[in-house]
């Protein structure tokens, strides 16, 4: 293939070569993916009906809901229908698209997390002055802003990927189209532009990085100067979740992209793709209703009302 402009179709990676493990991993995806729409359904349901949910933390977190549901189903289906049907095909312009929706919803995702690392140290740091700094249009244009900065990042991304032209063949290393793997299929000399779209993006992820790291400096000096254990007990539990959730979405994400070489194998590569697009959008909402009794009284007051109707 000489170009771009004669590929009709990309080849994704087969997720195993045997029709018995073809189908356990459908079955496998199948159940975290209905584990992720129940999970994320149940939150945003539960932050949409509970009145006294109506928080600034309860709507970034309705938010990321949004965005895991948005990652998991921009991936998981195409993936689950190869399995089933025993191929490997995406279409070119399906490909770009699922790289586009994919690119928003993790951008989207990562600036919403850097959004309510902002809420917990204005709550613990700045508690008089919260419902001043997060007012609702405040929370309001802050969600706009990191649903319009992942649309911007995945349009400029998917736009630079896919005019680059490509003369490596059509086979992508990855169970989804990815921007690695695309990239391995272009035969271009153009590493300005792509070295420039790359420099910004690596300063959005570290610049939110560097935020994220000093507001809980901040917000652990604070709760280290609360008198009582109670209180610094409430006070960290409340930051918990959001640690963990960010704990998960670096690691897996950092780990896959950046491990050595001498680690890389197929089986491994594909088991870290999974690890970091599929899972973490299943136990976010597993992480964030553990330790929220308000936000697990509602589930369990709308699960209740449910089945009473029915």
């Amino acid at each position: 293939m000489s170009n771009s402009s004669s590929i009709s179709h990309f080849l994704l990676l087969a997720l195993a070569d045997t029709r018995q493990l073809q189908l356990l991993h459908f079955c496998l995806l199948l159940a975290i993916s209905l584990a992720a729409l129940l999970g994320n359904g149940l939150i945003i349901s539960a932050v949409a009906c509970g009145h006294h949910l109506h928080t600034p933390m309860f709507f970034f977190l309705l938010n990321l809901a949004l965005a895991d549901l948005g990652c998991i189903c921009t991936t998981v289906p195409k993936a689950m229908h190869n399995s089933l049907w025993d191929t490997r095909n995406i279409s070119y312009t399906g490909c770009a698209a699922q790289l586009f929706f994919y690119m928003f919803f993790l951008s989207a995702e990562y600036f919403l997390l850097t959004i309510m690392c902002y809420d917990r140290y204005v709550s613990i740091c700045k508690p008089l002055h919260h419902r001043t700094l997060l007012g609702s249009r405040a929370c309001a244009h802050m969600a706009a802003a990191a649903w319009a900065s992942g649309f911007l990042n995945a349009l400029l991304q998917t736009a630079n990927t896919f005019s680059l032209p490509l003369c490596q063949g059509n086979a992508l290393g990855q169970f989804f189209c990815e921007i690695p793997q695309i990239l391995k299929l272009s035969c271009s000399k153009s590493y300005l532009r792509e070295f420039g779209l790359l420099a910004i993006s690596v300063s959005l992820v570290f610049g939110c990085f560097v935020f994220i790291v000093f507001s809980y400096v901040q917000i652990f000096r604070a709760v280290l100067r609360i008198p009582s254990v109670q209180g610094r007990h409430k006070a960290f539990s409340t930051c918990l979740p959001h640690l963990a959730v960010l704990s998960l979405f670096f690691s897996t994400g950092t780990f896959a992209y950046m491990k050595p070489p001498s680690l890389s194998s197929p089986s491994q590569d594909l088991a870290l793709s999974v690890l970091y697009s599929v899972v973490p959008p299943a136990l976010n909402p597993l992480i964030y209703s553990l330790r929220n009794q308000e936000l697990k009284a509602t589930v369990w007051t709308l699960m209740t009302g449910w089945f009473k109707k029915h």
